[in-house]
């Protein structure tokens, strides 16, 4: 057996010990936000629920109660569910038959990831089936007439990136005129970093070129987060705990490219891009052109994304050069729906003549009538001849919110409050006159019975405090 000399243990036991603080410093430097409320709804107790290593806190728990502000609801369990099929976090649900909210206490103002998520569950007291509501976050409309079901039972996760500049974010859950029934399984509500949403872009139009400015004060929502190269990431390896999906349905031509990957470390610089805008699982994988080299290469690169037509949308791309063998080879050029985005894209110049350096770039684009938005790479004018290439690490698309501040469809959230049904109550209010002059005048007390309308309009803000104790809780 052969033993390691004395000095080699020493500088094992240096490296492993080295290793050790290196390990420790990631995870004192991982990101820690401010603003962190994980919420598994429907769910009564008060243990909690740990997904991707995150405590989700039930929302009719001692902790969770102080954000659910409703007059009624339901709490809802899966009476059939399929062990290992899903997170714990679709066991559950909280079910509502009017207006409700969940309201949270902002400390750090600017833009928040929410996360709401949904799964319809089975039970012989409601089919969620049926369920057609709308949701808002302050004053955007998230969703119009939603179902939240899937075809398959699959659950939906909807993600967007809210601006909040006051001191409360509120989330409401409104059934439509034509259902009873709103649910939600889960919320997460996380201030985002700093750096995540730069407050301009790259205008991309027919005619050229312009500045895109004041996207931090958008309503975004996540459409696609795609991992071009590579295979799927999970939550659990991602600092903001998002999903990046492999490229390879969205591949126009899959013999256009090959895919190539580096085992070596991400150089995160400043000013380009952190581990927050991307993890290292997404720049240590990428595309490239299969035919390399070749002088006169006579495609590009090209992806195709199905999209809703009428909507602006946030396209960033995420590039690391980490297919060139030295700086200064590699320049191309990027297209969006066909026109001109970036033209001689040159990595070594904008990570600072750094291999291996993340860089992203941020594109607003028109759909107009178009239900399809394309991305394509390809060489430059300026690559040299025997260094004809072109890279993608990562694409992310966000739907920006239209005019009327809605993410779904044409409806802006004034109507859809004013058309609320109101509710009635009527009765008899005794009015007395007591007036000292007319009893001696007259000695007749005139007794007016008037019939009262009581106009209640929904607001997501309970002016009673004492309805925060008047939830009604059921489970089914």
């Amino acid at each position: 057996m052969d033993y390691l000399p004395q000095n080699s243990k020493f500088y094992l036991l240096l490296l492993f010990f080295f290793l050790q603080l290196l390990f420790s410093f990631i995870l004192s430097s991982a990101f820690s936000p401010v603003d962190n409320y994980l919420i598994d709804c429907g769910s009564n107790g008060d243990l909690t629920v740990d997904v991707d290593n995150r405590q989700f806190v039930g929302d009719y728990s001692k902790l969770g109660l102080v954000f659910l502000l409703v007059t009624r609801s339901i709490s809802l369990e899966d009476q059939s569910p399929s062990l290992g099929s899903s997170s714990p976090l679709y066991h559950t649900a909280r079910v509502f038959t009017k207006p409700s909210t969940y309201e949270f206490e902002i400390k750090q103002k600017g833009n928040h990831l929410v996360r709401i998520h949904f799964r319809t569950l089975s039970s012989t007291s409601f089919n969620l089936s049926n369920a057609l509501f709308h949701v808002s976050a302050n004053q955007f409309l998230l969703l119009s007439d939603f179902t939240g079901h899937s075809p398959a039972g699959n659950p939906i996760l909807k993600e967007y990136l809210i601006w909040v500049d006051s001191e409360k974010l509120v989330i409401s859950f409104i059934p439509s005129s034509d259902s009873s029934l709103a649910f939600v399984n889960a919320i997460e509500v996380i201030s985002a970093p700093g750096d995540l949403i730069a407050d301009t872009a790259r205008l991309v139009k027919p005619q050229g070129i312009d500045d895109y400015t004041g996207l931090t004060k958008q309503a975004l929502e996540t459409v696609y987060r795609i991992n071009v190269g590579g295979p799927k990431v999970t939550p659990f390896n991602d600092s903001l705990w998002r999903t990046w999906t492999p490229d390879v349905e969205f591949l126009h031509l899959n013999a256009a490219s090959k895919t190539v990957y580096t085992s070596g470390r991400i150089k995160y610089l400043p000013g380009g891009a952190s581990r927050e805008v991307a993890p290292d699982s997404v720049y240590n994988t990428a595309r490239v052109m299969n035919d390399a080299n070749v002088p006169k290469p006579n495609f590009n690169i090209t992806w195709n994304f199905p999209v809703t037509s009428g909507y602006r949308y946030l396209v960033r791309m995420h590039f690391c050069d980490i297919a060139s063998m030295s700086l200064n080879l590699l320049y191309f050029d990027v297209y969006i729906n066909g026109y001109l985005a970036y033209k001689d894209l040159d990595l070594s110049e904008l990570t600072g003549q750094v291999l291996a350096a993340p860089y992203y770039v941020d594109f607003v684009v028109d759909t107009a009538n178009s239900q399809s938005l394309s991305i394509s790479i390809g060489p430059s004018s300026l690559s040299n001849p025997s260094r004809v290439n072109a890279i993608l690490n990562g694409v992310e698309i966000m739907k920006l919110n239209n005019s009327m501040g809605s993410l779904d469809g044409e409806l802006s959230l004034g109507p859809i409050m004013q058309s609320l049904p109101r509710e009635k109550t009527s009765g008899f209010m005794p009015s007395v006159i007591g007036i000292s002059l007319m009893i001696a005048i007259a000695g007749v007390v005139y007794r007016r019975r008037t019939e009262v309308r009581d106009y209640v309009a929904w607001s997501p803000l309970p002016v009673d405090a004492s309805e925060r104790n008047s939830n009604s809780n059921y489970r089914c």
